[in-house]
């Protein structure tokens, strides 16, 4: 049975469109594999970490039949690589073994039963569809998913808060240290939904999303969510995922509001001198101390072997004097993650929480808390 035969690129493109979740050490070896299911000439892929599970359809010709096989996702992907893109790849099955041929080289590799693939199993509750651009969400993806916390115990705060009402979507991340916010007013009205959407899942989506698709059709999400799951469409994928369950922190009581001093400068002056005084921070210790003086923004650091580094931006600041100090890889994620020229820091005191917007963008909001130094 000739399971696929087309060119390496519309096989790679298929397979990689799926292969992101995949994990190579698991518990269960199957789950390192992708779900190859053939109906006519319409070939299935799906993959799935028991959390995660995203399928696809391609048209990638064979023989007519149905037929369903696993083979190492990783494998079946390095190996594509190494062809040339316009060269006609098959991968034809025989008993436990499949071979895939591309011009006069030839693999023959390892499979697993179909039957024993875990798919996840879907909710029967999934809510009322809604659609969003995709380049809306993932700008807002990008405005915020560096907040998001790693293997906190407080593993709500490992993803991303989604609130839909009305016709406003808000993402918003934080690891407890800092918080980024961002929002977007969309033309559609959406059934008030709020849920937490896991890292793995939130990356994931970030890597998929386009934002250059032609067709409208193409450049639409198309969302639903049940209990404990969420359901999204789009570009050909369907991709389901496990929500987190818990209580997100009320980040409205977060963002610190009737600041005292605001200062607008240019972003990527402000990054590349955050940048040059975090080579002599610790390692463990990342604080730089910010001092504000009229008309001066002075940045310092220093290590234990004594090195200090000093930078000076000159600002358009008529303020209190104070001085106050930050981590400043919480500094520089934000400045990187922007795009815009100029942003604006917001502040009351040595002993209050920074606001970082943008002035072009009224959408977004980071808050940084200050570090003793």
């Amino acid at each position: 049975m000739i399971v696929f035969k087309a060119a390496q690129e519309k096989v790679l493109a298929a397979l990689q469109s799926v292969a992101g979740i995949v994990e190579r050490r698991h518990t269960l070896p199957i789950l390192a594999n992708v779900l190859l299911r053939k109906q006519g000439s319409e070939l299935e892929l799906i993959t799935s970490d028991l959390e995660i599970q995203i399928r696809t359809t391609a048209q990638l010709d064979g023989d007519e039949g149905n037929y369903a096989i696993t083979v190492g996702a990783k494998k079946l992907g390095d190996i594509l690589k190494s062809l040339p893109s316009d060269q006609i790849v098959s991968l034809t099955a025989n008993q436990t073994k499949l071979t895939l041929q591309g011009g006069k080289s030839r693999f023959t590799l390892q499979s697993l039963p179909a039957e024993d693939f875990p798919l996840v199993q879907e909710a029967a509750d999934f809510g009322p569809a809604f659609s969003v651009p995709q380049k809306t969400l993932k700008l807002l993806i990008s405005q915020v998913h560096f907040a998001m916390a790693v293997h906190d115990i407080r593993y709500y705060l490992n993803g991303i808060l989604f609130v839909a009402e009305g016709k406003t979507l808000t993402l918003v991340a934080t690891d407890g240290h800092r918080l980024a916010l961002s929002q977007a007013t969309l033309d559609v009205e959406m059934p008030k939904q709020e849920v937490i959407l896991p890292r793995k899942t939130v990356l994931e989506l970030q890597r998929l999303l386009k934002d250059d698709s032609k067709s409208e059709e193409e450049q639409l999400i198309e969302m639903r969510f049940a209990g404990n799951q969420a359901k999204f469409s789009f570009g050909g994928l369907e991709f389901v995922t496990k929500l987190v369950e818990g209580k997100f922190p009320d980040y409205n009581r977060v963002i610190p509001k009737n600041h005292k001093h605001h200062i607008t400068l240019g972003r990527t002056t402000l990054l590349a001198s955050l940048q040059r005084a975090a080579i002599l921070t610790s390692e463990k210790f990342k604080g730089v101390r910010m001092s504000f003086a009229p008309g001066v923004l002075g940045i310092a650091s220093s290590n234990a072997e004594q090195e200090e580094a000093k930078e000076e931006l000159e600002i358009d600041y008529g303020g209190d004097t104070f001085e106050i100090g930050f981590n400043v890889g919480y500094l520089m994620d934000v400045l990187a993650n922007m795009s815009q020229d100029m942003v604006t820091v917001s502040l009351q005191d040595a002993n209050s929480s920074a606001l970082i917007t943008n002035p072009e963008y009224e959408g977004f909001k980071y808050v940084v808390m200050p570090m003793r130094i």
